[in-house]
């Protein structure tokens, strides 16, 4: 029988925890030929303090989601099942599907930040629309106003500030604000 790449549904926040229960219960039951590999797609996050800081941070790209490359008959389908963590198989009424080579390659690619394909970083932070903040740096500090939007991709905000008593709309980086509390 031929090995194929399926996707196991976990609990989220587990799928490390699977992982390693997963490639411990291999060993237990000596199904090393059958089950061959594990991955959990990962890919580099930015995420910028409300201080501007920015860090980078692996996440999974996919949580709940372990992939798993195997030979699926009924212990390998039971040991994998029976995980703890695990709640199921993708696939159809029960059934585990097979991934493509090509969903394959597209997942781990959205996790390999170095293959040509990869979309860019993903980037968070803790500002949203309608805090308060003020701002720390530049020719506009110490104004107080409210974010109107918030461009994660550029490290930007827009921030609605009363300058002359007119409400003026201005774009700052997130290291030129703090939030005020």
């Amino acid at each position: 029988m031929a090995k194929h790449w399926y996707v196991v549904h976990t609990y989220a926040g587990y799928e490390n925890k699977v992982k390693n229960d997963l490639q411990h219960r291999i060993e237990t039951y000596g199904l090393e030929d059958q089950i061959v590999d594990i991955q959990i797609p990962t890919e580099e996050v930015v995420k910028i303090k409300n201080d501007g800081k920015r860090t980078s941070v692996e996440a999974n790209a996919f949580p709940g989601y372990v992939l798993v490359r195997m030979e699926v008959d009924d212990n390998s389908w039971a040991v994998v099942r029976n995980t703890n963590g695990v709640t199921g198989f993708v696939g159809i009424e029960g059934k585990p599907t097979p991934l493509r080579r090509s969903e394959f390659n597209k997942m781990m690619r959205r996790a390999n930040p170095t293959t040509p394909e990869a979309p860019q970083r993903t980037v968070e932070t803790e500002f949203e629309v309608g805090m308060t903040v003020r701002v720390v740096r530049g020719p506009l500090e110490k104004f107080e106003g409210k974010i109107t939007e918030v461009m994660t991709d550029a490290g930007k905000v827009k921030v609605s500030l009363t300058i002359f008593g007119r409400e003026t709309p201005v774009e700052l980086t997130m290291d030129q604000i703090e939030i005020i509390v």
